[in-house]
């Protein structure tokens, strides 16, 4: 969001599926302590629906930093034609965002770091 280029979605094909992280970076290009958490797929109740549960790593991350609130964090992604869509969800918290596909936007400057 606007000046700040410190968050930085990464997707890895896996022979099984895929595994989201979400790398979180400082100005100068070091690692946050939270970042790489994420998960690998689990297929979503409909087509071009992707969900990522907390993987053993992240929960760990979570659990030494005192974010024992996010150890049920499952990550997901929808994409058809008209949108890309990123959702966070817990007990408790939905965080979802909707990108309009049909709009073309100019790229962004790199992630910090990068």
């Amino acid at each position: 969001m606007g000046d700040d280029h410190s968050r930085t979605w990464v997707f890895q094909r896996l022979s099984g599926g895929a595994r989201l992280k979400h790398d979180h970076r400082h100005r100068d290009g070091s690692s946050d302590a939270m970042t790489m958490y994420g998960g690998d797929l689990r297929l979503g109740e409909h087509s071009g629906r992707y969900e990522f549960p907390g993987d053993d790593y992240s929960k760990a991350m979570f659990r030494d930093l005192g974010r024992e609130v996010s150890m049920t964090n499952v990550w997901a992604i929808e994409i058809d034609d008209k949108r890309f869509v990123y959702e966070l969800a817990r007990p408790g918290r939905l965080f979802r965002v909707e990108f309009d596909l049909t709009r073309p936007v100019p790229a962004p400057p790199p992630p910090w770091g990068d």
